[in-house]
């Protein structure tokens, strides 16, 4: 049987077209890539924005260290946090942006798969902004970006 796989995402060819709140978010991300990343071997500064369901924006960076893999992206890093924090606030919309910002910044497959954590946790889908310094893609959902995610229960 042969399946398809399709889906629904935004693209804007200018940051500028983005609503308010997506464009504070983004330069949430982009604003903790810049300031709060550590990236000496990569060189490659990415950061992280979550709205909260009250309102609330945390942010987080990545982080490199000398003990390659020991490292850890941002988008893992705010939502560990966020999860380890015991808040009860969902997450309902995500920025990420990088520096330098020449593409879109798309999460790795092991950040996928903690979207699809989270999502899940949360029970409920959120948006996710992937940002350069000029343009923008967004999903509704991070399942949207791992259509065969791993589930340990059904």
């Amino acid at each position: 049987m042969k399946a398809e796989y399709k889906f629904a995402y935004e693209t804007y060819d200018s940051l500028s077209e983005l609503s308010e709140m997506d464009a504070e978010l983004v330069n949430a991300a982009r604003n903790s890539a810049a300031t709060k990343s550590h990236a000496p071997y990569s060189g490659y500064r990415v950061g992280a924005a979550a709205r909260l369901d009250n309102g609330q924006i945390i942010t987080s960076s990545n982080q490199e260290s000398e003990v390659f893999p020991a490292g850890l992206c941002a988008e893992r890093i705010l939502l560990f946090t966020h999860m380890a924090s015991g808040s009860t606030n969902k997450i309902t919309d995500m920025a990420i942006a990088s520096m330098p910002g020449t593409t879109e910044c798309y999460p790795c497959g092991g950040c996928r798969q903690v979207l699809i954590d989270t999502m899940v946790r949360q029970k409920s889908p959120f948006r996710i902004i992937m940002a350069s310094e000029h343009s923008a893609t967004v999903v509704a959902s991070p399942a949207d970006l791992m259509p065969f995610a791993f589930h340990l229960k059904h």
